[in-house]
């Protein structure tokens, strides 16, 4: 049996994130009956290894105790495992496409005010800049 640190060493991680998963369900310590201690089953090893790989692919905790749900049920998680990362996937894309606007928007915006002279807010106006900030496209900033 391990404690949190020596489970912590083994799978280079800290105390800390091991105390968290194990409030969050995905780690399963019994307690020592003389000190109330956690300890950890060696197999433990195995699945926090698994939570940090599935948390770098950019599975959320939920996910992954579903996944590992799946396991200890015997039944095969690859199938929900695919489907959750196909999600992830298309929402990436999503976002960096809402990103990308957004890069273009500010990048063209600073090439508008290269030669717009600083102001002073003159009770009509915060910042000229911002409030003169045109879309070659549509006219206007969304």
């Amino acid at each position: 049996m391990l404690t949190v640190t020596e489970l912590a060493r083994q799978t280079d991680t800290t105390p800390h994130a091991v105390r968290y998963y194990t409030r969050k369900g995905l780690l399963q310590p019994v307690r020592h009956p003389e000190n109330n201690y956690r300890l950890y089953k060696p197999s433990e090893v195995r699945w926090l290894k698994f939570v940090r790989q599935a948390k770098a692919l950019g599975y959320t905790l939920a996910e992954i105790r579903a996944i590992m749900l799946d396991a200890d049920k015997g039944q095969s998680p690859c199938p929900r495992v695919r489907e959750i990362l196909l999600k992830h996937i298309e929402e990436n894309r999503r976002q960096l496409e809402i990103l990308m606007s957004l890069q273009k928007r500010m990048e063209f915006a600073l090439k508008q005010w290269a030669d717009m002279p600083d102001g002073v807010p003159d009770g009509h106006s915060v910042c000229h800049l911002i409030e003169s900030s045109t879309d070659d496209k549509k006219g206007e900033l969304q």
